[in-house]
């Protein structure tokens, strides 16, 4: 009987904590019905990651699979979240990524529908410092957007470029479509995407309200 390439316990284990986050972002609101998409690494060529089309309110420990990281599944003839590209691109890529989040939430999505640019940008805000390296809410993070596509592929070479010209340190947006975050391990993770997720939300309200006078 052939081993398997990656640690079973190892995968059991990130099983149940994504099955439980994904559960957790659904009672937030920023994962509804079967949108979104979450992984975590297993080792230096191999991910775990949710199936796609699952419903991430009922997230079970079944509906995670194994990827190595061209995307393709090991193991299993499941089929894997169809933006799973855009997860593998950022563990070949950095190293010291442990966790990888995609939510729809509201914001997000309406922010970026009507947001002209191709960034957004989160300034002055003390829950910055929830951010991998934020010391100080003295601080201005850019968070670039891209367009979206079904070109899931063309959409991963676009974050590895923006990312060799110093741009998406923390996250990114997909137009329309939601936010992408990531960090050394999931409790990090969640934290980064938690803060995310209220920043955009206060942001939209901004934009709601008459200026101050």
């Amino acid at each position: 009987m052939t081993s398997r390439p990656y640690s079973t316990s190892a995968f059991r284990e990130a099983a149940r904590t994504l099955a439980a986050t994904g559960q957790r972002l659904y009672r937030q609101g920023w994962s509804p019905a079967t949108s979104s998409n979450y992984s975590m690494r297993l080792n230096a060529g191999h991910a775990a990651i949710t199936r796609s089309g699952r419903d991430k309110g009922l997230l079970q420990e079944t509906d995670i699979m194994v990827v190595d990281l061209d995307g393709h599944p090991v193991a299993d003839p499941g089929r894997p979240s169809a933006e799973t590209l855009l997860h593998t691109q950022l563990y070949r890529r950095l190293d010291q990524v442990g966790a990888v989040l995609h939510t729809h939430s509201h914001a997000s999505t309406v922010l970026t529908m009507h947001w002209p640019d191709n960034a957004l940008v989160l300034e002055g805000y003390e829950l910055l410092k929830a951010l991998d390296g934020v010391q100080t809410h003295d601080t201005r993070l850019t968070i670039p957007v891209f367009d979206n596509t079904q070109d899931i592929a063309a959409l991963a070479h676009q974050v590895d470029q923006a990312m060799d010209r110093g741009e998406a340190g923390h996250a990114y947006l997909i137009r329309g479509h939601g936010l992408y975050t990531w960090a050394a391990d999931m409790a990090a993770c969640y934290r980064q995407l938690e803060a995310l997720e209220v920043l955009l939300a206060v942001e939209l309200d901004r934009r709601r309200l008459p200026p101050a006078h």
